[in-house]
């Protein structure tokens, strides 16, 4: 049987730095005509009596020019714009030769496909930034977690994303990108299955920052990996439409939260010791998109260019043929043939993997070689992006990243809070209070909320089977009484006497009782752990709130991907960035819940268009071998740079306005004055 690859078998030549893959043309690249030759009679019958001359392309009687055409016009205008040049390195040449064969290839069913799953991986990503926010109120109570732990549970996503940017964006340059994505998404799953069965606070905190580390690498790698598979006039349009995947995923976290969290049944336990509420069910619904994501990559392919680039010729020109023939097929032309014989691809460099013979050492020390190798060069790719070509444009996109996450990020835990804060201050001004009140032999069975009792005198009364919210007793005596079954919600006694009195099953534990004087004071079986709250804890607004501002962006995200690559990028960031510097100062107007619901509505569906021209001018000002790479820490920069903006604006909430809008006003203005600095990319093929 003969070999289909027959014509495809490489030769490298003595002198020259590049291998040559298959037999060439004469125009060096090895295209051939688009279709088979044909003997002389092989012509259909529907064809017979017609001249080619006579077969028009419909659109020329508009003027619109055929697309082979003008796919012909725009690799003449590259080959001149070679040829005018005074040298062309191999590096561009191959460049070059991709963004033609990419042409050929077209962008039908296989991107479509691809724009599905790694769809659903950039969606893994926006709902484990939500995942925490929508949980915390119920977990809170659930875990019994402090200011302090609930700030930390709130960062350490961020932190691990942080990180995980880093590790993974530089390792799916030297191992790959379809890899290093199903790895980061089957540590997300992993991470998400083990957290939501997770009891105690420690453990949690472990696995979210573990899920942090994982999908944090995602972003860097979907715009890494689905760029290589687009060609120049559609890659700013189609990057763009994949930013919507993010607000899709805003939109899920929210509605499922809203579905889910509140209904109380769904959960279930194993004694006092094992609770499994429904917020823990909603945790592990959060894992279906990385799941997805996950199969589908088993159907994927890597990336052809990052194979070119690491010598991989046959798998590279077998997967292009793959994508050449899934499109034209899909297209109604299988007639259409792939005709690459040739493509120029770098040597492996003598420093790059080591490999060890199986024969030699055990297999942990060829374990520890290789990662000891793999870690150095990663590193050493990570410190070539402040090399002398690329030092200018990593210092103006790690700007440019840092002030747009700073802002966003900062007014993103600015705007609940505040509404938070505008609901305690209104919640306040409805308190009860009661003074001097003197009880005896009464039985409270009704509860009581937002209250507070100064200087009374409870004698002989008991309490039973009642909950106790925002309740604060003051200076009061009680004396023979009896408390049963109590629940309670930010309820303290202060400064009290208690005498001869029984606390039987509740969570009045001794903390809640500040500078009193307690004589002869029983505490029985009291309640373990704490519990959840159906009414405040669940607040329908929470999850409306989250799901506005992920709808928001819905008109930022058409606008952008329509005219990404018909204005440009610089314009598009610099424009946004600008405007949304504006859109802060209407935030000194503020003043009810209804305001800042759509002030942030406004901000966030002018700012994600600057997010999307920074992701795709990403892509397109570093080379294949450094693209994840420079993807990664600028990302890292990113979810520092919210960490930061997040704990800054947080601390400003109910105090002052002025501080957050001002900085991220001048935030915003600098990194978009800066973007105006950066060079046009939407007519420049990827290297």
């Amino acid at each position: 049987m003969a070999d289909p690859y027959h014509n495809n078998i490489y030769h490298q030549g003595d002198g020259d730095s590049y291998r040559t893959y298959g037999q060439g043309g004469q125009d060096g690249y090895g295209y051939q005509t688009d279709y088979p030759p044909q003997e002389e009679d092989a012509a259909s019958d529907v064809t017979e009596g017609h001249d080619e001359e006579d077969q028009m392309y419909e659109g020329e009687y508009q003027g619109i020019p055929h697309p082979d055409e003008v796919k012909a016009a725009r690799r003449a205008a590259r080959a001149k714009a070679r040829t005018m040049a005074d040298g062309v390195s191999d590096q561009e040449e191959l460049a070059e030769q991709y963004e033609d064969i990419m042409e050929d290839c077209g962008h039908g069913k296989f991107q479509w496909t691809l724009f599905v799953v790694l769809g659903l991986a950039l969606m893994a990503d926006s709902v484990e930034c939500f995942v925490v926010a929508l949980v915390l109120p119920s977990a809170e109570k659930d875990m019994c977690l402090s200011h302090a732990e609930k700030g930390m549970l709130g960062l350490i996503v961020f932190l691990g994303m942080m990180f995980g940017a880093f590790i993974w964006g530089g390792l799916a340059d030297k191992v790959g990108r379809r890899k290093c994505l199903i790895i980061v998404l089957a540590m997300n799953c992993i991470s998400a299955f083990f957290s939501s069965f997770a009891q105690g606070y420690g453990f949690f905190l472990f696995f979210r920052l573990f899920s942090g580390i994982g999908i944090g690498g995602s972003v860097p790698i979907v715009y890494a990996y689905f760029s290589e598979f687009l060609q120049m006039d559609k890659r700013g349009e189609h990057l763009s439409w994949l930013c919507m995947f993010w607000m899709m995923g805003g939109i899920y976290a929210s509605f499922t939260a809203w579905g889910i969290i509140p209904r109380y049944g769904w959960g279930f336990s194993m004694g006092t010791e094992f609770q499994f509420h429904s917020w823990r069910v909603f945790v592990l619904v959060c894992a279906l998109p990385a799941i997805a994501a996950c199969l589908g990559l088993m159907f994927m392919p890597e990336s052809p260019r990052f194979l070119l680039e690491n010598a991989k010729h046959d798998e590279a020109w077998m997967i292009l043929k793959q994508v050449h023939d899934t499109n034209w097929r899909a297209k109604g032309e299988p007639e259409r043939v792939f005709t690459v014989t040739q493509i120029k691809t770098p040597k492996t460099q003598e420093d790059e993997f080591i490999e060890i013979q199986t024969a030699t050492g055990t297999a942990f020390q060829r374990w520890v070689v290789r990662t000891l190798t793999l870690t150095k060069l990663v590193m050493k790719n990570v410190l070539s992006l402040f090399g002398r070509d690329l030092r200018l444009a990593t210092l103006l996109m790690a700007i440019i990243w840092f002030t747009m996450a700073f802002s966003f990020y900062g007014l993103s835990v600015w705007f609940p809070d505040m509404i938070k804060h505008l609901q305690h201050e209104e919640y306040e001004s409805k308190v009860k209070v009661f003074n001097r009140e003197k009880v005896e032999q009464f039985h409270f069975n009704f509860s009581l909320e937002n209250q507070v009792h100064k200087e009374g005198e409870y004698i002989n009364d008991k309490f039973i089977n009642i909950e106790m919210k925002s309740v604060k007793f003051e200076d009061s005596l009680f004396v023979d009484c009896y408390f049963e079954n109590i629940r309670s919600t930010d309820t303290i006694f202060e400064n009290c006497t208690i005498r001869s009195t029984v606390f039987y099953d509740t969570d009045l534990y001794e903390e809640k009782f500040t500078d009193c004087t307690l004589e002869n004071v029983t505490f029985l079986h009291n309640k373990k752990g704490c519990h959840l709250d159906n009414e405040e804890e669940n607040d329908v607004l929470i999850y409306l709130v989250s799901f506005l501002g992920s709808l928001a962006v819905l008109p930022g995200n058409i606008i952008s991907a329509l005219f990404m690559d018909k204005i440009g990028r610089i314009k598009i960031i610099g424009g946004s960035m600008l405007i949304s510097a504006g859109c802060t100062f209407f935030l000194f107007l503020s003043f009810s819940q209804a305001a800042i619901i759509a002030w942030q509505c406004l901000f966030c569906g002018v700012s994600v268009a600057a997010w999307n021209g920074i992701q795709v001018i990403t892509v397109e000002l570093y080379p294949t071998s450094k693209r994840a790479t420079a993807f990664g820490v600028l990302n890292a920069i990113c979810k520092f740079a919210a960490i930061l903006g997040s704990s800054i604006f947080a601390s400003f909430v109910g105090i002052t306005k002025v501080i957050p809008i001002l900085l991220s006003f001048g935030a915003l203005v600098a990194g978009g004055v800066l973007a105006l600095k950066l060079p046009e990319t939407r007519e420049k093929v990827l290297l």
